[in-house]
């Protein structure tokens, strides 16, 4: 396939991006044929921990990597998007909130993860592949192209054995750099509390006080020294050892366990139970696989984070390149500060996908840059934004939308390798939402409701409105407080409407004596507008601009009105919607004809 010239287009940062990562991967082959047959293979790389939900906010270290891989393929180049699943990390601790634990599974905290059970009645065989499952299954609804590593089984098979024998070898090195990052105390400042440089990581710590290193204040390297490699325990299985000591010669390591007392001397060459602690772990893994594309959270690109540090790690220890590495921000919920897996109830792209169309949700990590936070919305919130997407795919299809935006569409849409399921007849969602609401889901009521939107070209299968229509029924069912539904009134409020002046009873005449007329979602938009107006003396026809103030004050009262005698609040769905949802039977009943 030939190679498509580099994009030009710079309100676009997938295709900024995507002509970085190119130029880098030709710089690194030199000499490759540029028709595509000798290029080399662009690596573009994710890492995902199945410690726990993996949620909307880790889904961004796949898209961001996803799009511009999948950019790279439309132009002719062979693409690898690894996803490492870090799934041979330690368990750190209980997470909340997920169903099927309890607080024993707090004597696993110090195993590899795929060393867990799995949450009480999974069908999965441990704790890292029960969670890796429900992501796995959003990946491919996403249409997300991957090749999937797990670190359990490259560290367990000795895939990684050269790299670790090499970094324990050149260990002073490595510790060397990573002191350069560990806190200090200025002299002159001791009395003060005051600290010279950000302290290492938790991670990091963590590795460096079980493997015996320095702490980050004296930077002394302890009785033991310092060792990048962290050995699960024979006996317990825990993480929770202390390297005594290692000969480069033999490759012999000493190491105990502070869980339960167990110790042994292995071989390096030959042991296959321990990891490199992560900061090492990382980089080591860039230079393994030839990355060139990679992002982090913000969380990883701070002075002395692991970004930083690995890309001294890569180039001095592993003689490797730092992968182009943008950070990106967080993402929220409905206003949710930054997620962490650790904390229960936070949303997954699973949860997303149950209330929208996976071209949308790819739209909305595709249309900001990675720098920029943004939320996703499972309030009402929702409604607009869907708004915002079929506004966006009219100007696409009459040829408006701005370059930057059709871009994002496209990669919403389809990828390099075809288009994403979508909805044949795609009715707003805020319709589809009412319907639901109003009927329950009820199928006979919502055709009947759906088919007189546009008797002109009606409806004659809900199959036609899904899987918008399901998305859209599912919002109302489990995001939707129970005090929020719509209930229509079974009798008519007579109180209320023997309560009414000349005006209220005019209103309503007007509007009943219209139904028949304007029965479609267009004609009775124009008829609950249009009444007021005809009541104040002007043409239902007559535009904001011909219209005084009070007119919408008089339209607002009327809405009001409606409601009440409809569903008993002053508020509810778009009425246009309600009374089709209601049938005009019963909308005369309820309105006392």
């Amino acid at each position: 396939m030939p190679i498509v010239a580099q994009s030009t287009d710079t309100t676009d940062w997938v295709s900024r991006y995507a002509d970085e990562v190119i130029a880098e991967s030709e710089r690194r082959a030199p000499g490759a044929k540029q028709d595509g047959t000798a290029a080399p293979v662009v690596v573009v790389a994710s890492g995902l921990s199945p410690s726990g939900p993996i949620h909307l906010g880790n889904l961004r270290e796949v898209m961001t990597p996803h799009l511009v891989a999948d950019e790279i393929r439309r132009r002719g180049y062979q693409v690898r998007h690894l996803i490492s699943w870090d799934d041979y990390d330690r368990y750190r601790k209980v997470p909340a909130g997920v169903p099927g634990i309890d607080e024993s599974w707090a004597e696993h905290i110090g195993k590899p993860l795929t060393s867990v059970p799995a949450p009480a009645g999974s069908a999965y065989p441990n704790w890292a592949e029960h969670f890796k499952a429900a992501m796995t299954a959003s990946l491919d609804e996403l249409g997300v192209e991957y090749d999937g590593i797990s670190q359990t089984e490259q560290y367990t098979s000795g895939a990684y054995r050269e790299q670790i024998l090499h970094a324990m070898k050149h260990r002073g090195d490595i510790d060397a750099i990573l002191d350069q990052y560990r806190t200090k105390k200025d002299p002159a400042k001791a009395g003060k509390g005051k600290q010279q440089q950000k302290p290492v990581d938790e991670a990091e710590l963590e590795a460096a006080e079980g493997s015996g290193a320095a702490s980050e204040d004296d930077g002394s390297g302890g009785t033991g020294g310092y060792y990048p490699y962290k050995p699960y325990c024979g006996q317990c299985e825990k993480d929770l050892t202390t390297v005594v000591s290692y000969d480069d010669e033999t490759t012999e390591l000493v190491y105990t366990c502070t869980a339960c007392g167990f110790g042994e001397t292995v071989r390096l060459s030959e042991f296959n139970r321990g990891k490199l602690v992560w900061k090492v772990d990382w980089p080591m893994r860039w230079a393994y696989e030839g990355v060139i594309f990679e992002p982090s959270g913000v969380d990883h690109s701070s002075p002395g984070s692991s970004f930083v540090v690995g890309g001294q790690i890569v180039r001095q220890i592993f003689d490797g390149v730092q992968p182009i590495g943008p950070m990106y921000a967080f993402v929220g919920i409905s206003g949710m500060a930054k997620m962490s897996s650790s904390k229960g109830g936070v949303p997954t792209p699973a949860d997303a996908l149950k209330i929208m169309e996976a071209p949308l949700l790819r739209w909305l990590y595709a249309r900001r840059k990675p720098n920029q936070s943004f939320k996703i919305a499972f309030d009402q919130e929702i409604q607009r934004l869907y708004d915002e997407w079929d506004k966006l795919e009219a100007k696409v299809a009459d040829g408006s939308a701005l370059p930057a935006d059709a871009a994002a569409h496209s990669r919403a849409v389809r990828t390099a390798a075809g288009e994403l399921p979508r909805t044949p007849r795609p009715l707003p969602y805020r319709t589809l939402a009412s319907v639901a609401d109003i009927t329950a889901g009820a199928e006979d009521q919502t055709l009947r409701i759906l088919r007189d939107l546009d008797p002109s070209d009606p409806i004659t299968s809900l199959d036609e409105t899904r899987p918008r229509l399901d998305r859209a029924e599912n919002w109302i069912t489990t995001q939707v407080p129970a005090e929020a539904r719509t209930i229509v009134r079974s009798e008519p409020d007579t109180e209320l409407l023997g309560s009414l002046d000349d005006a209220g009873r005019e209103s309503l005449r007007l509007l009943l004596e219209g139904l028949d007329s304007h029965w479609s979602l267009d004609g009775l938009t124009h008829l609950v507008y249009g009444v007021p107006k005809v009541q104040a003396g002007f043409s239902a026809d007559a535009t904001a601009k011909e219209l005084p103030a009070e007119i919408k004050v008089a339209q607002r009262s009327f809405f009001a009105l409606l409601y009440r005698l409809l569903v008993t609040r002053e508020t509810g769905p778009r009425l246009p919607t309600l009374l089709l949802a209601v049938g005009a039977d019963r909308v005369r009943k309820l309105l006392g004809a």
